[in-house]
């Protein structure tokens, strides 16, 4: 997910069309890739240039999703969606436990040692399967799974910090 400077957050892409009857096949960035659905309107379109439209359907079709979107009703149409980036507005996604993050939200954040050693920052996160891994660039590369109260001391998002449980040799 990718947070734009309009209060809007980026959720996937128009991959082209689904048959004859205007859906849609959409490449999801939500985990699971169906969540996207969940969502009763999209923003489609570019970066201040975003147009409101109602979902009327959505469903896992083989590795991909696809969708209805209101006033789409034939493969032209979908067609001319292709490209097109899919957003919400912020204020849409759901609130978070407090000890569950946003990847979006941990980019950029500083990364420090629980001795106070700075290791970089959160370049981006990878999806592995058992944890999910913070990318950390500083004077090197360093991949740190992301599992609270074991590498994952604190997260503290107001302070712009991560801290973490991690030998900066390694």
């Amino acid at each position: 997910m990718d947070r734009g400077s309009e209060g809007v957050v980026e959720l996937g892409r128009v991959s082209g069309a689904s048959g004859i009857r205007g859906w849609v096949k959409v490449f999801s960035h939500t985990r699971p890739r169906e969540a996207i659905g969940e969502y009763a309107e999209w923003l489609l379109g570019r970066p201040g240039d975003w147009q409101a439209m109602a979902v009327e359907g959505c469903r896992p079709q083989g590795r991909t999703v696809v969708a209805k979107l209101a006033g789409i009703d034939g493969r032209e149409q979908a067609e001319a969606l292709t490209g097109s980036r899919i957003a919400v507005r912020e204020s849409q996604l759901p609130p978070l436990e407090d000890d569950e993050f946003y990847w979006r939200d941990m980019i950029g954040l500083r990364v420090a040692t629980t001795e106070g050693i700075d290791l970089g920052v959160v370049d981006h996160l990878i999806e592995t399967g058992a944890n999910d891994v913070l990318v950390v660039k500083g004077d090197r590369e360093r991949l740190i799974p992301f599992t609270m109260g074991h590498a994952v001391v604190q997260v503290d998002a107001a302070a712009g910090q991560i801290t973490v449980d991690w030998d900066p040799d390694f």
